[in-house]
Formats: structure tokens, C-alpha cells, sequence
């Protein structure tokens, strides 16, 4: 074979077209158009199937994923709903302890077990059981419902006497005002309180306490009374239904301060400017009360008005404003300080209303 037939043939196997080589050797020699168009059909077929199958592999994961999440998300919810109920449990316990301790230290009777109060359990020994015509007689005398829906004999003597034992605790606890305290009271020409704060655990302060807690008990006694004389046309008025509201609420709020003092727990930066405002109240020094509010509730620390820095440089004396401890609002610490503190300037409210001052530049705007 010369040079020439060697440099055509290998010329001609480069010049092979792709389309051609791509094709399924036949024994025919040549391809017609319907059977180009069936492979590339085909082709087409294939790879769309192919897509389906990814796309089905990605739902399926992702499915996968969204179970497992749904499952975690149960697990926690369950853990979460069993910790709520734990914690349920340890406050009712905790409640219960306390509501035991303060009986003993009344010397009420104490709580009976919690079994022993479910409604459908029989009547125990030594219960005195009354008839049917006396109960409901009872019932009304108390204002109270003599029959409830689906109510039974023992549930309703139940009701009776938990509302009785209610009202008897009531009339022991609060002899001389609304709300439900273990201190004596102290008779009005003793209510007094000094100016001075005498140290912790000694009979002083005890009687601090005493006096505080009269001198509140006093106040929302006459509020409510000062309420109940009103026309019925005042009583029935959104004003009137407001100050109502207003006295029901401070009585609430005030309850937490007492338990403090039944307790003799309450801090000393409280209870320092809450007898400095009673002072002054007591001598209807209402002006002075009040600035003795506005130190305890906002205190003495700056506020940042207005713009506190401009460039670089600092604008005079706003290191002030960082002051902390010092002059701390003590009513923005919790919510419980800060509701029986405006309960008490709510009650000084009153106060100059009820016993006016002889100078009328003591008069709160």
C-alpha cells in the first residue's frame, strides 16, 4: 500500500460524522428518519424518567425528615406538659404546707386530706349529717343556692359547711377590716407609726407591723363604706363602677404587703419609705406622702430625656445615668411590690378625701 491510500483511509476514519457513530451498527445500510426520531423519543423518555425517580427520592426523604421532626416535636411537648405537671404538683404542695402552717399559727382546724373531700366519697365518722329541709334553709340564710344542677345530699352539705368554715376564718382572721391578717389590731389612738424604724426582731418592729396593718385596714374599711353610701344613680355610673373596681383592686393588691408583715419579710428599703408615706399620711401631710411614693416607685435615678451623645464626644454629666443601687426604683423590681405600692397611693387618694388637710398646699393635684 503507497503513502497515499494510508494518509486517505486515516483521513477518512477522522472525518467520521458523531451522529453516525452514536447509532446502533445494522446490518441495513442506511436509517430512516422515523427510526432517528423513535431513539431520540426514546432518549427523552428515559431521561425524564429518570428525573421522576429523583424527584420521588427527594419527597421521600424529606417526608422522612418531617416524621421524624412531627415525632421530636411530640416527644417534646410530652416532656414539656410533664414538667408543667410536675411543677403543678410541687406548688399545690407548697400551697397546701403553707395554708397548714398558717392555720396552725391561727389555731384554726387544720385542712382535711384532699381524698377526703372528693364528692362522691361517703360522709366520715364523727360528720354531723343535717336534713335536707334544715340544709336548704341554711343555704338560703346565707344567700347562698340551695340546690346546684346534679347536686347530691352529701354535695351539697359539703358546700355547706366549706362555706360556713370560710366565713368562720373570716370573721376570726379580720375582726377589724377587709382583709384576712394574724396581727392584732391596734386601737386608733395607738396608730400613730414612728418616724424612726427600730431594728429587726424585737417587739418594736412587730408593732410596727401591727400598726401598719390597722392603719390599712382602717382606710379600705372607710373607702368602702364612703362607696356603699353613694346614690344608687352614682353606684350604677361607669364612674362609680370604676371607683368601685378601683377599691376591690387595691384590696388584692394589698393583701401580698400583709402576708410580708405576718411574716416580718418585708425589706427594709420598702418598708423604710412605706412608713415615711403612712406618717405622713396620719398627719395629713399628703404632699409630703406623695413625694415619699414618688421616691420609693421612680427613685432618684436619672432618666436619659433627649439625646445623651452626639460625635465623640459625651454631653455633661451622663455618667449619672449608669448610677445603679443608688436611687433603684423598687417598683419596677416584680410585679407584686410594684401593684401594692400603687394600691397604697391609691389609698392615700382617698385619704386626703376622708380627712382633708387644715393647709391646702398639702392637697396631691
Amino acid at each position: 500500500m503507497d503513502f497515499a491510500s494510508l494518509m486517505s483511509s486515516e483521513i477518512s476514519k477522522k472525518t467520521e460524522p458523531t451522529a453516525a457513530a452514536s447509532v446502533p451498527k445494522s446490518t441495513k445500510s442506511y436509517l430512516k428518519r422515523a427510526d432517528l426520531e423513535a431513539q431520540r423519543h426514546q432518549a427523552y423518555l428515559d431521561d425524564q424518567a429518570a428525573l421522576q425517580r429523583a424527584r420521588e427520592a427527594k419527597l421521600t426523604q424529606k417526608r422522612k425528615r418531617d416524621d421524624e421532626e412531627a415525632a421530636r416535636s411530640c416527644e417534646r411537648d410530652e416532656k414539656r406538659r410533664r414538667l408543667a405537671e410536675e411543677s403543678r404538683l410541687r406548688r399545690e404542695a407548697d400551697e397546701d404546707k403553707q395554708e397548714r402552717a398558717r392555720r396552725k399559727r391561727l389555731g384554726l382546724p387544720d385542712l382535711p386530706p384532699k381524698d377526703a373531700i372528693k364528692e362522691g366519697s361517703p360522709l366520715a365518722e364523727g360528720e354531723d349529717d343535717i336534713s335536707e329541709p334544715d340544709l336548704i334553709s341554711k343555704l338560703r340564710s346565707i344567700k347562698e343556692p340551695a340546690t346546684l344542677f346534679g347536686e347530691t345530699h352529701k354535695q351539697r352539705l359539703r358546700r355547706y359547711k366549706r362555706l360556713t368554715a370560710a366565713l368562720s376564718v373570716q370573721a376570726t382572721t379580720s375582726p377589724s377590716g377587709p382583709i384576712s391578717t394574724s396581727l392584732d389590731p391596734v386601737p386608733e389612738s395607738d396608730l400613730l407609726v414612728p418616724s424612726t424604724l427600730p431594728p429587726p426582731k424585737t417587739p418594736e418592729r412587730t408593732f410596727i407591723f401591727r400598726q401598719l396593718a390597722s392603719y390599712f385596714n382602717m382606710l379600705l374599711k372607710e373607702w368602702s363604706h364612703a362607696l356603699s353610701t353613694r346614690s344608687e344613680s352614682v353606684k350604677q355610673s361607669f364612674q362609680g363602677k370604676a371607683a368601685l373596681g378601683a377599691m376591690q383592686q387595691s384590696l388584692t393588691n394589698l393583701r401580698p404587703l400583709f402576708q410580708k408583715m405576718e411574716s416580718q419579710t418585708l425589706e427594709e428599703s420598702i418598708l423604710e419609705p412605706v412608713l415615711e408615706i403612712v406618717r405622713a399620711a396620719q398627719e395629713r401631710r399628703y404632699v409630703d406622702a406623695n413625694d415619699g411614693y414618688l421616691r420609693v416607685s421612680i427613685g432618684k435615678a436619672a432618666w436619659p430625656i433627649g439625646v445623651t451623645m452626639v460625635g465623640i464626644h459625651e454631653r455633661s454629666a451622663r455618667e449619672k445615668l449608669h448610677e445603679s443601687d443608688k436611687g433603684q426604683a423598687h417598683i419596677m423590681s416584680d410585679e407584686v411590690t410594684r401593684k401594692f405600692l400603687q394600691s397604697i397611693k391609691r389609698c392615700l387618694s382617698f385619704a386626703q378625701t376622708r380627712w382633708p388637710p387644715e393647709d391646702q398646699g398639702q392637697l396631691m393635684g
